[in-house]
């Protein structure tokens, strides 16, 4: 967007705008006689193009790592190692993405998105050549269009530098930030963990000097980085600079809008061109030849410019859904007409087991008897009764549970399920410690003693345990 200047030459409807895009010919006015100020608060408030490209370029990254966050709590077993390095696989997907559409498109994915693409600048006065475009637009494209090594140095840019920054900030965040508080809460400034071994190997040397070189030199390169992106941009939003970013400017390339020409191109590389009535099909070139890899890879990349607009769409309408009044009501009449399941009753047995249960009483009852009048010591050594584990009242089966852990430090270290070591100790909302594998299979009611119990293997073991217990007594 440009304000004074703008009002002294002629507008150029192919500059993006920093804020804003305006569209003189809305106001019935061509883009060759625009001089009115007038048309500078619309371009102010019609478009984000510039600085939307930039954020919806800086979100991907966190929203595609929350996403697989949530997938990763589900499938850790698969999941894991990507998530532990999102960095590179995201840095690896995005050269491949950006790489096809630099070459298809002339711009990235994002400003493929808000229609912009990138050329090189010509080395002309103002790099700028208004008669040839508007005469002859398609050689002017060919011209200005994005060669291999642009491509890469483009590459560089959308990809390189955005990985190295979010490591170098990662690492400052881990080596420096703590030490950087610590100093200014008045803690020491000499650490001796920081120093050298008598004898340090090539890997702690270089360790070493990365950490010296986040806490001295790295917070004055990040400030001369963004400091260097604020004065483009302000020199952009005047009109004295044709770059928005300092890497822009260092490799020659420049963010342009799309003109006819480009749409032109484009349609004819996503519309492959019919194949005459007269001339037959080669072989594979029915649904076998769609299917093939070389026809698969151009199409899903190409499909992402579909699911990026509906994937925006999907999020403004779930934040919309979340925070109506309608949903909370759809709920609430759900929530009315729900038929919950009968609760667990620890006490729940069967008639049959209830009467076998009082003849155990009964017969309890008679021993007691005998051994306050005879004093016979053989009734005091009869086993007491079995302890009857829970019924589920909706599936009549019972349920294994297992006892709490003593209060004992020795035992500290043992986890309820398994009886062993804890491996991975996770803490669940009652406090209570477990293996991670351990909880987790449990919960979802896979566990191996849980198995064991209800083939009724559990039962045994148990008894074998009780059986070696009192022969040791």
């Amino acid at each position: 967007m440009e304000y004074l200047p703008s009002l002294q030459q002629e507008f150029d409807e192919h500059k993006p705008s920093l804020f804003g895009k305006f569209s003189a010919t809305s106001r019935g006015t061509s883009p060759g006689n625009y001089h009115g100020p007038s048309g500078v608060a619309n371009r102010c408030v019609l478009h984000i193009e510039l600085l939307a490209e930039q954020q919806l370029s800086d979100l991907l990254p966190p929203s595609i790592r929350y996403l697989l966050a949530v997938a990763t709590h589900r499938h850790p077993r698969y999941l894991l190692r990507i998530l532990n390095s999102y960095d590179e696989v995201y840095a690896l997907l995005s050269l491949v993405v950006e790489r096809y559409y630099l070459g298809t498109f002339g711009g990235s994915f994002t400003e493929n998105f808000y229609s912009l693409k990138r050329e090189r600048v010509l080395r002309t006065k103002n790099g700028e050549i208004p008669r040839a475009q508007v005469g002859a637009g398609g050689p002017v494209r060919d011209a200005l269009k994005l060669h291999s090594t642009d491509v890469w140095k483009n590459l560089l840019v959308m990809v390189g530098i955005p990985y190295l920054k979010r490591k170098l900030d990662e690492g400052y965040d881990i080596h420096a930030a703590p030490h950087a508080s610590l100093v200014m809460g008045g803690g020491p400034r000499y650490n001796p963990n920081d120093d050298l071994p008598a004898r340090p190997t090539v890997r702690q040397r270089l360790f070493h000097y990365y950490k010296w070189f986040l806490r001295n030199v790295y917070p004055s390169v990040n400030a001369a980085y963004y400091f260097s992106i604020l004065a483009f941009n302000l020199a952009y939003l005047f009109d004295n600079t044709k770059y928005s970013s300092p890497f822009l400017w260092l490799i020659g390339s420049r963010i342009r809008r799309l003109g006819a020409a480009d749409h032109r191109a484009i349609a004819e590389v996503l519309d492959p061109k019919p194949s005459s009535s007269g001339r037959s099909q080669r072989p594979g070139s029915g649904l076998l030849g769609l299917l093939s890899p070389q026809n698969i890879y151009p199409q899903l990349l190409t499909s992402l410019r579909y699911f990026l607009p509906a994937s925006i769409f999907a999020l403004k309408f779930l934040e919309w859904w979340h925070a109506s009044d309608f949903s909370r009501q759809l709920a609430r009449k759900a929530t009315e007409v729900l038929d919950l399941p009968a609760p667990v009753v620890s006490g729940l047995t069967s008639p049959a087991e209830r009467r076998k249960a009082g003849q155990e009483e009964k017969e309890k009852k008679q021993a007691e008897q005998e051994k306050k009048s005879t004093g016979d010591l053989k009734s005091a050594l009869k086993s007491p009764r079995r302890h009857q584990p829970p019924i589920s009242a909706k599936s009549y089966l019972p349920i294994f549970t297992v006892p709490l852990p003593p209060a004992d430090p020795s035992s500290a270290n043992t986890c309820p399920v398994c009886l062993n070591t804890l491996v991975n100790p996770t803490a669940c909302q009652t406090g209570y410690v477990f293996c991670y594998v351990c909880i987790f299979h449990w919960l979802n009611g896979e566990h191996q003693r849980q198995l064991d119990f209800m083939n009724g293997e559990e039962l045994v073991q148990r008894g074998k345990r009780r059986l070696q217990a009192m022969t040791m007594k």
